[in-house]
């Protein structure tokens, strides 16, 4: 079956010991093979499970371990104890491991045979408490994991475990990324700053300024016959004004938008980037800010932040990796204006032109319209509402001595009337627990007005993914009080204070 995260891996690791015999340890490797095998199988899994033998020493355990650090296709291990498996065999193992590890707590059968059950059954079937022994040792070691529990069949266990494993296919992604900047970021602005050497320390993604004239250079050089080709691609896919048809006045500009998007394809191309910024303020020899071409990579897959903000376009990609396969958009976003009717607020989010079409519900229109920011020719860009429904606003922000994630679950929304004069995407959402709390929280706890809007991933994707990086994670929802909020900033702060002298 292929997935929808191809050619990533997760290895399923069983512990067991050799004084059961190799009678009942051939009977583990059978029973922990089809738990492996039926994972495999459960389409909610986007990645290939990959089992390894059973595990009964500690010079196995620490091989397999370090095995898996080297595998650039192993993305992280899940482990059962599927008898006892002594954790003092562990220690070197996990002392050793680099990767993502999902503690499976589990067992071969669903039910108990209770008519026939004997010491043969139990010694076969000790996970209820070789797994407590398995845990132990990991919080002793201080090992951040994620533990499930419950019986693979359950689709509630196959579901957490394939959260996690989209998880640690973003973390993966972050340790090859490749990001451009196109220029610096905006002048003055803080939140864009950002420590470049961390966060290569930290997540792995790398990245590096370009000359926007080097962009210039590789527009400039486009094919007529590539920009005819694309040209026609934008005829069909989107609802095309009638100025930027062929035979309309505007048609030049489509063309130039169409150079814009060849270039920055092939520059991202040729130096195997996955992530860019541009900046209004930082043009060169762009006739145009890129808006159709950045709306256009963004919705293949690419991590994008305006006015060169490196931070949000590096969890832009991160979280479209992650979303790999799901229903839903993920967009680069920021929160612009409210409504705030009482009883009835809303937040209104856009950007200047950069919204990924993604999130869009319906067909797009591709529009031409003056900019009144850049000092440049009027940009082309899609013009859409986004599709209705739950989705997460995240963002990353640098606090000097570490990183912050901060996400607020939100219900995207239909405009409450239409917006004929707003020639920009937009999304409307209703923030949760309400308008008041969750900006009042967001405020205090120095969330970033760029962000990432996802109706893909959620909660549980970001709290594994932050486990995974160790980095704070703050959630503003349903249950968010302010007095806890703000409590739980300042717990949080002495930890992660307290953690980097560990």
């Amino acid at each position: 079956m292929k997935k929808p995260l191809d050619g990533r891996q997760v290895w399923f690791l069983t512990g067991s010991q050799g004084l059961y015999g190799e009678e009942t340890l051939r009977q583990v490797a059978e029973q922990s093979q089809r738990i492996a095998e039926a994972l495999n199988r459960d389409a909610a899994l986007p990645v290939e499970v990959v089992w390894k033998p059973v595990l009964t020493d500690a010079g196995a355990i620490r091989r397999v371990c370090l095995e898996a650090n080297s595998a650039d296709d192993c993305i992280g291990l899940i482990a059962w104890m599927h008898t006892f498996s002594p954790a003092k065999m562990w220690i070197a193992g996990l002392d050793a491991l680099q990767e993502p590890l999902l503690h499976l707590h589990t067992q071969a059968n669903v039910d108990l045979p209770w008519q026939t059950i004997d010491m043969d059954f139990m010694n076969l079937n000790q996970a209820a408490h070789g797994d407590r022994e398995f845990g132990y040792i990991q919080s002793r070691l201080g090992i951040a994991r994620k533990t499930v529990a419950g019986h693979v069949s359950d689709p509630a266990v196959s579901s957490r475990i394939a959260t996690w494993a989209r998880a640690a296919a973003g973390r993966a992604e972050l340790r090859s990324l490749k990001l451009a900047r196109f220029g610096d970021n905006m002048r003055d602005v803080a939140v864009t700053e950002g420590d470049k050497v961390e966060a290569q320390l930290r997540f792995g993604v790398s990245v590096n300024t370009y000359g926007v004239n080097d962009l210039v250079a590789a527009v400039d050089a486009t094919d007529d016959g590539d920009v005819t080709a694309l040209v026609k691609e934008y005829e069909d896919s989107y609802r095309l004004a009638p100025e930027l048809r062929a035979d309309g006045e505007r048609h030049g500009a489509l063309r130039y938008a169409a150079r814009i998007e060849l270039g920055l394809r092939g520059f991202l191309e040729q130096g195997g980037f996955k992530a860019f910024t541009t900046n209004f303020e930082d043009l060169g020899g762009l006739r145009q800010l890129p808006g159709l071409a950045v709306q256009r990579l963004m919705a293949d897959g690419y991590g994008f932040g305006g006015e060169g903000d490196w931070k949000t376009a590096t969890l832009l990609r991160t979280l479209k990796v992650t979303a790999g396969g799901l229903a839903g958009g993920t967009s680069f976003m920021e929160d612009y204006t409210y409504h705030l009717e009482f009883g009835r607020e809303l937040i209104l989010g856009a950007h200047m032109l950069e919204v990924c079409p993604s999130i869009a519900a319906g067909t797009p229109s591709c529009e031409i319209h003056p900019l009144s920011i850049g000092g440049r020719e009027d940009p082309v860009r899609l013009v859409f509402d986004a599709e209705p429904g739950p989705a997460v606003v995240v963002g990353l922000a640098d606090l000097g001595d570490r990183f912050r994630l901060v996400a607020n679950e939100v219900d995207v929304v239909a405009p409450p009337a239409p917006l004929p004069h707003l020639p920009v995407a937009r999304a409307v959402w209703k923030p949760r627990p309400d308008l008041h709390t969750s900006t009042e929280a967001w405020l205090t706890a120095g969330g970033p007005h760029h962000t990432v809007l996802s109706g893909a991933v959620g909660t549980e994707e970001l709290d594994d993914l932050a486990e995974m990086l160790g980095v704070e994670l703050l959630v503003i929802d349903d249950d968010t009080n302010l007095r806890r909020f703000t409590q739980e900033l300042r717990w949080n702060q002495a930890y992660h204070r307290l953690a980097q002298g560990f």
